[in-house]
């Protein structure tokens, strides 16, 4: 009998345990970790975008590995993709590029994330992405920049960054991106040499996000340094902002809020590619 009643009592923990490891995944996306967006059946087919990422792969002295947040580098890429364009991958230095590890792993990993994970030639440009200072951005229609902490000590500090935005912005590219990316955006100029985030209404991580999760000891702060520089920041807020999500769209930059924006702002960019091609 006791040898039934032990058997009866592993067979319910390991049926918890399943219970917990599908479960909570749907947890987090019913209260706002990655939503379901689903992105419209569009052919862009013979257009080129290009997503980039941080080279920054350890968060301040903490000796903690980190980089891109996965998420915010798939979701678009494989948007992108889907809707038949051609899609590089770029990052700060060039090379294999440092993915936040927590971003790939069980229970926060997305369905694009375990997608790139089956994926040999995505995860081929991942580990060999091209140096922004070898990209030709007269060559992309869309240009999206991923965030993740590492972005926090390179995009924005980047004057080639800075001035290749410039250039695809000048020859009418889509250009933005979510979380930390559009740190990428502070040192970008407009044809007229104003500072492309002067006056714009943006989107990026808010400071309630950053001081939730108790990194505030990064170099750059997306809200913060956004509005330093001028723009309209904008952004919605939550019960805890990891789980808030908002898209801004102004002409030819369109923006998100974090990790939950990656979807519908590629939607966005696309969106407005098509109309600018009208």
């Amino acid at each position: 009998m006791r040898g039934k009643r032990l058997v009866g009592y592993g067979v319910a923990v390991v049926v918890a345990a399943i219970g917990v490891w599908l479960g909570l995944p749907r947890l987090l996306v019913g209260i706002g970790l990655h939503p379901h967006y689903e992105i419209p059946a569009m052919d862009l087919g013979g257009r080129h975008a290009l997503v980039i990422t941080t080279s920054h792969a350890t968060l301040g002295d903490t000796g903690k590995p980190t980089g891109v947040w996965a998420s915010e580098m798939t979701f678009p890429y494989y948007a992108f993709a889907d809707a038949g364009m051609e899609v590089d991958i770029a990052s700060i230095q060039g090379g294999t590029i440092p993915i936040e590890p927590q971003s790939l792993r069980w229970p926060v990993a997305s369905p694009a994330d375990r997608r790139f994970l089956r994926d040999a030639a995505a995860r081929s440009k991942v580990e060999r992405s091209l140096a922004i200072e070898d990209v030709d951005a007269s060559s992309y229609d869309i240009v999206f920049l991923a965030g993740g902490w590492g972005a926090a000590y390179d995009l924005g500090q980047s004057v080639t960054l800075g001035g290749m935005v410039s250039e695809a912005y000048a020859n009418s590219a889509i250009v933005g991106g979510v979380c930390h990316g559009p740190l990428g955006l502070l040192q970008a100029k407009t044809p007229t040499g104003e500072p492309l985030v002067r006056g714009r209404r943006i989107a990026a991580v808010t400071d309630k996000q950053i001081e939730e999760l108790g990194i505030t000891f990064t170099p750059m702060h997306p809200e913060r340094d956004l509005r330093a520089a001028g723009a309209q920041f904008e952004g919605e807020s939550r019960f805890r902002d990891l789980f808030a999500s908002h898209v801004v769209v102004d002409g030819q930059l369109v923006t998100g809020q974090n990790q939950n924006s990656g979807a519908e702002t590629a939607h966005r960019m696309m969106e407005a590619l098509l109309g600018s091609s009208r």
